[in-house]
């Protein structure tokens, strides 16, 4: 019996349930981090430390697909803006192109024969790589020089996002696929 998660077609209606439990997951998350940040005082920064966008955009790419987790991820912050004001109106096409590559790529590493892992640390750099060019772009249109610091403090201010995300989504990916064979 082939599954949700190892199959190569997935129907229509799997793919639309997947993107759009994404999408709200992925407006969710970070209003419950940014909550638990106002309750301790660190305000919106624990959304920068732990990244919770990302996780289920990744994971629905490995369960669902690159159209599933690519449309949710382009979309997932401008639904976040549209509600919440979150991301900022400068990070928004910035953080849609970066949410997308990321889901576009899980979906396309999908049924490759690697460790999970290793496809997440793919995806996530495929992703910071895009961030970071079309960051460079956007500076470079309005006239302005693009200073590297910034693009690494984006990087260093979300190693533990990325690291949890390296644990959390094999883990996740594992468990649903034990559980489909049970």
């Amino acid at each position: 019996m082939t599954t949700a998660i190892t199959s190569k077609k997935l129907s229509v209606k799997t793919q639309t349930i997947g993107a759009l439990i994404a999408l709200v997951s992925a407006v969710a998350l970070p209003q419950i981090v940014h909550v638990i940040g106002a309750a301790s005082g660190m305000g919106t920064s624990l959304g920068e430390i732990f990244l919770p966008m990302h996780l289920p955009i990744i994971l629905i790419g490995f369960l669902a697909g690159p159209y599933a987790a690519g449309i949710a991820g382009l979309l997932s912050p401008l639904v976040s803006f549209a509600l919440t004001g979150m991301p900022s109106s400068v990070m928004l096409p910035f953080m849609m192109i970066e949410l997308c590559v990321y889901g576009v790529c899980a979906g396309m590493l999908r049924n490759v024969k690697i460790a999970v892992i290793a496809k997440v640390l793919i995806a996530q750099i495929a992703g910071r790589v895009i961030r970071a060019g079309a960051i460079a772009i956007g500076f470079y249109a309005f006239g302005t020089t693009v200073n590297p610091a910034l693009i690494l403090t984006s990087i260093t201010a979300g190693l533990f996002g990325i690291i949890l995300q390296l644990v959390i989504i094999p883990l996740a990916v594992y468990r649903l696929k034990e559980s489909d064979h049970e």
